[in-house]
C-alpha cells in the first residue's frame, strides 16, 4: 500500500510579527500553549484530511480562530452577592433537608 504524507505543519513567528499589536501577542503566547516554541514561533499540525491541500487551509483556518480569539480583549468578573431572595429560599430548602433527615433518625425509646 502507497503511504502520501498529506500532514501539514504551519509556522507563525508570534514574536516577530510586526502586524500584531503587544497585547494581542500576549494573549495569542498564553493561548498557544505547548505550541509555543523557545523562540516564539507558534507550530500547528493538520493531517485531519487526506488531501493537502485542505490540511494546508485547515491549518491556516485554525491560526486565524486563535488570533480572532486572542484579539478580544477578555470582560472582567465583577463580583456580585446573592440576592436577599435566594438566600433566603437556599436556607429554606436546607431546613426543609434538614427535618427530612431529621425524621430518618432512631430516637432510644424510654421506660
Amino acid at each position: 500500500m502507497n503511504k502520501v504524507s498529506t500532514a501539514v505543519q504551519l509556522r507563525f513567528d508570534v514574536r516577530g510579527s510586526p502586524s500584531l499589536p503587544e497585547e494581542v501577542r500576549a494573549r495569542l503566547e498564553r493561548l498557544a500553549g505547548s505550541r509555543l516554541t523557545n523562540d516564539g514561533v507558534l507550530v500547528l499540525t493538520a493531517q485531519r484530511f487526506r488531501s493537502q491541500d485542505r490540511n494546508r487551509t485547515d491549518a491556516l483556518d485554525s491560526l486565524l480562530a486563535l488570533i480572532r480569539k486572542a484579539a478580544v480583549t477578555p470582560v472582567k468578573r465583577r463580583a456580585t452577592k446573592p440576592t436577599w431572595g435566594s438566600q433566603l429560599r437556599r436556607l429554606e430548602v436546607k431546613t426543609q433537608r434538614a427535618g427530612i433527615k431529621r425524621l430518618r433518625t432512631r430516637r432510644p425509646e424510654h421506660d
